[in-house]
């Protein structure tokens, strides 16, 4: 069992916060209802823990327990004077401090949105990667150039930090932690049970994403192969990017995907095709060549195998 707390604030993003815990209680009651061992234990902390906890039913955290992994909700703070007035108040200083002390003791910290502004401030972040909300990104900018801002990931980890963008963004956030703590079918088991699997925008890239977010090297690989998908990208180049050797590499990648190295790749493919076949209306042709295929009839082998349908049939269902 995970010893989760969620550190909640005083106007934190309501739909961050119930996505939150919804999942957190929707996981321990899917494994209740298999008769297996609910995987999260979970207290509340913060200004606006009180609350919450009353909605929810979750206790408040021991204060002298340090959890395994302490999220903390979205802020809810979206202008340049109201994150720097919202970040001097006192319940922030008091969550920074319980940030600082979580973390010297081994704990992992994951946020989402305006979130991150308040991890970067408890200067836990210099020098790492993290991400948040897309129009955001100026202002993180400027108050903490210390930071490697990544705008091109949905999730990004680094060391013990785990960082996603927009508000509805907690959701995949907590999505990844449930893939890395309670397993990946419960996280898909999650994800259908809470009605998520026929979201739009970036949900589709989320199967490899909140499996391969576990392990820090090939989310890296991940990344860097999405912005390649057009080349003829080799194994190698993709361990390099991971900063592995290609045996260490595979062995990596098969532990937290389950697939070798080249169906990985080809998944990250047909996952970008997928989008392209549903959102737009190039031709076959295009988008395989988009996706790194020089003959479009490779695509459609390709998308057969690993997902049963056809660039065709796909786009008669989705009126593309």
């Amino acid at each position: 069992m995970t010893d989760i707390q969620v550190l909640v604030l005083r106007g934190a993003g309501v739909s961050s916060v119930a996505l939150t815990l919804d999942a957190l209680s929707t996981v321990n009651q899917l494994a209740a209802a298999a008769n297996e061992r609910p995987p999260f234990r979970v207290g509340l902390s913060g200004s606006g823990a009180a609350a919450w906890s009353d909605l929810s039913g979750f206790p408040a955290a021991d204060a002298d327990t340090v959890p395994q992994m302490l999220i903390m909700p979205g802020l809810g703070m979206s202008r340049h004077d109201e994150i720097v007035t919202r970040l001097a108040a006192d319940d922030v200083a008091d969550a920074r401090a319980r940030l600082g002390w979580a973390v010297s003791r081994g704990a992992e910290v994951a946020t989402s949105c305006s979130g991150t502004f308040l991890l970067a401030a408890s200067d836990l972040l210099a020098g790492r990667r993290a991400t948040t909300s897309w129009w955001l990104a100026p202002i993180f900018r400027r108050l903490h150039p210390t930071v490697q801002l990544v705008m091109d990931q949905l999730i990004v980890r680094d060391g013990p930090f785990t960082t996603a963008g927009a508000s509805l963004a907690q959701m995949d956030l907590m999505l990844s932690l449930v893939a890395r703590f309670a397993g990946a079918e419960m996280a898909d088991k999650c994800s259908r049970y809470m009605l998520l699997d026929e979201r739009r925008s970036q949900s589709r890239y989320m199967a490899l994403s909140y499996l391969s977010v576990a392990d820090e090297k090939v989310s890296r690989a991940e990344a860097w192969a999405r912005a390649h998908l057009a080349e003829d990208v080799s194994i190698q180049e993709l361990a390099a990017a991971a900063g592995l050797a290609p045996r260490t590499f595979a062995r990596r990648v098969e532990r937290v995907t389950g697939l070798s190295p080249i169906r990985f790749l080809q998944r990250l493919r047909i996952e970008a095709a997928t989008d392209l076949i549903e959102t737009t209306r190039l031709p076959v042709e295009e988008i395989a060549r988009r996706v790194g295929y020089a003959d479009p009839s490779a695509l459609r082998r390709v998308m057969q195998r690993e997902s049963g349908t056809r660039p065709a049939s796909l786009r008669r269902a989705t009126g593309a």
